[in-house]
């Protein structure tokens, strides 16, 4: 019998006060893999680059964790922000336009390096306090 993956929702991750709860509450253990794309990956990457309506709500996923690691303040992403599926899309969910595709409750935004940490099970990929930045910390030569 195979276990049924409970269902993630960021009304539930918002009630987890700390970072390493909500990480907990997302990483897939040992779930990738289960339903991928294979052959058909070509397809999720068209949505993700061409879609007007996953551009629409992943601006306002964007806005509403106020660019944040796991929509936690004080845990500004500095890059590129990830949205990410709570829950693994399929092949299925993208013919389909599943309620876990375009739907805010189901998205959270993410740093690269949780990202994988969620999807790989590695909780040593994670940056655990906030970056604390300095005058021209970016800058060696202007120490």
């Amino acid at each position: 019998m195979i276990p049924m993956m409970s269902i993630k929702t960021y009304s539930e991750l918002s009630r987890l006060q700390t970072f390493e709860e909500r990480y907990r509450y997302l990483r897939l253990r040992g779930a990738v893999g289960e339903e991928t794309f294979g052959f058909d990956r070509y397809l999720n990457q068209v949505f993700y680059q061409r879609s007007p309506k996953w551009k629409k709500v992943r601006d306002f996923v964007i806005v509403r964790d106020n660019g944040c690691d796991l929509g936690l303040d004080g845990y500004d992403i500095y890059g590129k922000i990830l949205v990410h599926h709570m829950n693994p899309i399929t092949l299925k969910d993208l013919e389909r336009e599943s309620e876990y595709l375009l739907d805010p409750e189901f998205l959270i935004c993410t740093s690269l390096n949780t990202h994988n940490a969620i999807h790989y099970g590695d909780e040593s990929l994670l940056i655990t306090t906030p970056i604390v930045r300095t005058k021209n910390d970016t800058c060696p030569w202007r120490r």
